[in-house]
């Protein structure tokens, strides 16, 4: 899961490039492995904002946590700009793992297949993404 693979196989990337790379950081319609299809119907992702909107919630008590206990202000200016440009640095990462949770773990149709995680890719066809 950290490495963002496909939830089915654990070998294809779900994601094309690197997290903070500009303009590439793009779901693979298909897994390139096992062929499994991410987007399981139309709008699939858009449940993703809802984890994407817990994790910037998460992120944000710790960001203002960790400015009251290392600097001690009263300042609402310096926690807003520490909160919000921290949460501006981890939005690449908010986007990309919360649809990776969205299909690890919040996905009942998703289950690992020990079968396709082999080093040659197999035929998608003859493989349903469901149980």
């Amino acid at each position: 899961m950290r490495h963002a693979k496909c939830p089915r196989c654990r070998r294809g990337d779900m994601f094309e490039g690197a997290v903070y790379s500009f303009g590439a950081n793009r779901i693979n319609l298909q897994c390139p492995h096992c062929r499994m299809t991410f987007e399981i119907e139309p709008g699939y992702f858009y449940a993703a904002m809802y984890v994407s909107y817990a994790m910037n919630v998460a992120e944000g008590g710790c960001l203002w946590v960790g400015t009251a206990l290392l600097t001690h202000s009263d300042s609402p200016w310096l926690y807003l700009g520490t909160i919000l440009g921290g949460l501006l640095i981890l939005s690449p990462l908010n986007f990309r793992y919360s649809r990776v949770i969205l299909l690890y773990w919040l996905s009942p149709k998703v289950h690992y297949q020990p079968e396709l995680d082999t080093d040659t890719p197999v035929d998608g066809n003859q493989y349903k993404w469901f149980r």
